[in-house]
C-alpha cells in the first residue's frame, strides 16, 4: 500500500515539475558573398527562445543596421555589431525579444584613416559578452555630449545626401543578405521590420524608400528623412517610426521636421515622430532596450500570415 501511494505520489511531483521543453536562444554566424569586391563576409542570425521548438511556425524578422562605430571586416570584427540595439537587448541583456534578429555590418570604407577616435581607439575585448548568469552592466548615456567633432551637416541639404561610405553602399548585400535569410530560417515574410540607429537610421530611410514593399514597418532612429526620399514611404503608407534625440548634437533635431511635414503634406497616415528631449544621440539606448518599439513593430503585417 505504502509502495503504490509512493508511486502516485511520484507521478503527481513529475507531472507538476514537468514543463515542455523549449529550445533557448541561438547566435548564428552566416557567410555571403559581397557584390563590392566577391569577399566572403558575415552576418549574425539570432533566434529567439522557442525557435527550435516549434517546428512550424514562422517567426517575425529584424533587419537592424548598425551605427559608425560598429562597421567593420564582416569577419574578425562582426562582433562589434552586438554593441547596440536588438542584437545587444536580446543576446547581452538576454531580453525576450520573439524575432529573428538579421544584423549585417557596413564595411569600413576608409573610416578608420580618418582620426575619428571611437574608431581607433576600440576593442574587440570591449564588446559586452553573453554572461551565464545575469547580464552586464549597461554603459551611461553620452549626456548629450558629441561623438564627432562636429555635427553631421550643418546646413539642410538641397540634394539627398548619399553617403559614400553609408548603407547605401551595399544595398544589393542588405537584399541578399534578406533573401537568403527568409531561405534559411522560418521568416515570416508578411512581418520583416528595419530599423536602424544613427548611420543605420540613415539607412532605414533609404532601404525603406527604394524597398518599401518588402517591409511592414520600419523605425529610423536618430536619422532624419530627406523630403527626396518620402514619396514612395507615403505613397505605400509605410509605418514608419521616427525617433530623435533631443540633446543630439550629431544629428540635430531640427532637421527632422521637413521630412515629417512632407509625409504629412502626402497624407501618411501611418507615422509616430518621437524627441526624447532629455536624451542626446543615442537615445536609442532607450528605445532598443524598452517594449514599445518591439510592441508597435508587432502591431503591422503586410497581410494576414499564409494568406
Amino acid at each position: 500500500m505504502k509502495l503504490y501511494l509512493y508511486l502516485i505520489l511520484l507521478c503527481i511531483s513529475f507531472f507538476v515539475n514537468c514543463k515542455e521543453f523549449v529550445s533557448t536562444e541561438e547566435l548564428n554566424r552566416s557567410s555571403y558573398i559581397s557584390s563590392l569586391d566577391n569577399s566572403e563576409r558575415m552576418y549574425y542570425v539570432y533566434l529567439p527562445e522557442g525557435y527550435h521548438s516549434h517546428k512550424t511556425k514562422k517567426w517575425p524578422a529584424i533587419l537592424f543596421l548598425h551605427g559608425d562605430g560598429e562597421r567593420g571586416d564582416g569577419l574578425d570584427e562582426l562582433a562589434y555589431t552586438r554593441i547596440h540595439g536588438p542584437l545587444f537587448e536580446a543576446w547581452v541583456m538576454k531580453k525576450n525579444l520573439p524575432f529573428v534578429l538579421i544584423v549585417p555590418q557596413l564595411p569600413m570604407f576608409g573610416r578608420d584613416t580618418l582620426g575619428i577616435t571611437y574608431l581607433e581607439n576600440r576593442s574587440i575585448s570591449s564588446v559586452p559578452k553573453r554572461l551565464d548568469d545575469g547580464v552586464p552592466k549597461r554603459a551611461p548615456y553620452f549626456d548629450g555630449h558629441p561623438i564627432q567633432s562636429s555635427p553631421m551637416v550643418e546646413v539642410f541639404p538641397d540634394q539627398l545626401p548619399l553617403f559614400d561610405d553609408g548603407w547605401n553602399r551595399i544595398e544589393e548585400d542588405l537584399l541578399v543578405i534578406l533573401e537568403k535569410t527568409q531561405n534559411e530560417f522560418r521568416v515570416d515574410s508578411n512581418k520583416i521590420y528595419l530599423t536602424g540607429l544613427s548611420y543605420g537610421g540613415f539607412g532605414t530611410w533609404y532601404l525603406g524608400s527604394k524597398y518599401p514593399e518588402k517591409f511592414a514597418a520600419i523605425a529610423p532612429v536618430v536619422a532624419w528623412g530627406h523630403p527626396l526620399i518620402i514619396p514612395p514611404i507615403a505613397q505605400h503608407n509605410l509605418p514608419i517610426w521616427v525617433i530623435a534625440g533631443g540633446k543630439d548634437l550629431t544629428v540635430e533635431k531640427k532637421f527632422f521636421y521637413k521630412g515629417m511635414a512632407m509625409l504629412e503634406s502626402l497624407g501618411h497616415t501611418k507615422v509616430q515622430f518621437t524627441i526624447h528631449e532629455d536624451l542626446g544621440h543615442d537615445a536609442w539606448k532607450r528605445v532598443y532596450s524598452g517594449a514599445e518599439l518591439y510592441k508597435w513593430f508587432l502591431s503591422h503585417s503586410l497581410k494576414a500570415a499564409d494568406e
